[in-house]
């Protein structure tokens, strides 16, 4: 698949999200190349149509491509309550276990997630895996003491790589902390897995996300299609 037919199926998966929000809801905005899609959306809707609603956003990017458009965007702590986030995911497998941080915004989307009435994935059809681990898990830690907890995950075998951008300087979260990557291949037993990174010290948030959505809204080549996890 190449970045325009993917670009296509994220542009329609953005699309089919943005119908879920309503006027006069709260609704978390996610962050990256998916969501740019949906923000666009929310934009083209709110000027053409009228949509009133209030975004809560996990990354200054976002918050600022919102702006933009004229969407009112206030902080998480100035709401009650979130009615719906609508994010993306780096890759999500058959049992709604989830991978995301690619875009280093781990953190305040699942500080967002974790305060959503309902939560809802957008990504194309190359992001739907049997099982999560092949892309790098992001791991955000504090930059004192970064390479103690390199070392240790070293040792863990979890094959950590520093997150560095094209400048050959450390990535910075909106948090101005470090990234780490795990690339681990498969990941066969995620709940042990996250158990361990966010009770090593240094780790503020991993980038799994189990047990965490409601619905996945998948970009296919057919149409966009539903995923909905089972209450039972």
């Amino acid at each position: 698949m190449d970045k325009q037919q993917q670009d296509a199926l994220k542009k329609a998966a953005g699309i089919e999200a943005a119908k879920f929000i309503k006027d006069g809801m709260v609704a978390g905005l996610g962050t990256g190349s998916t969501v740019r899609f949906l923000v666009d959306e929310l934009g083209r809707r709110t000027q053409e149509e009228g949509l009133q609603f209030t975004g809560v956003t996990t990354s200054r990017r976002t918050a600022e491509q919102a702006k933009g458009y004229g969407i009112k965007i206030v902080d998480v702590d100035d709401v009650d309550h979130i009615d719906i986030s609508i994010d993306g995911a780096d890759e999500v497998d058959k049992n709604f276990n989830g991978i995301k941080g690619g875009g280093a915004a781990l953190l305040w989307e699942k500080i967002v997630n974790e305060n959503s009435n309902y939560n809802m994935w957008i990504v194309d059809a190359s992001k739907v895996v049997d099982l999560i681990g092949q892309f790098p898990l992001p791991v955000e830690v504090i930059p004192y003491g970064s390479g103690h907890v390199l070392k240790k995950f070293e040792e863990k075998g979890y094959k950590p790589v520093l997150r560095k951008g094209a400048d050959g300087t450390e990535v910075r979260t909106d948090e101005n902390n470090f990234i780490i990557d795990l690339h681990m291949d498969r990941i066969e037993q995620p709940h042990d897995l996250a158990e361990d990174l966010i009770n090593t010290v240094g780790v503020v948030e991993h980038g799994l996300f189990l047990n965490r959505v409601d619905k996945v809204i998948v970009g296919d080549p057919n149409g966009p299609r539903i995923l909905t996890v089972s209450e039972d």
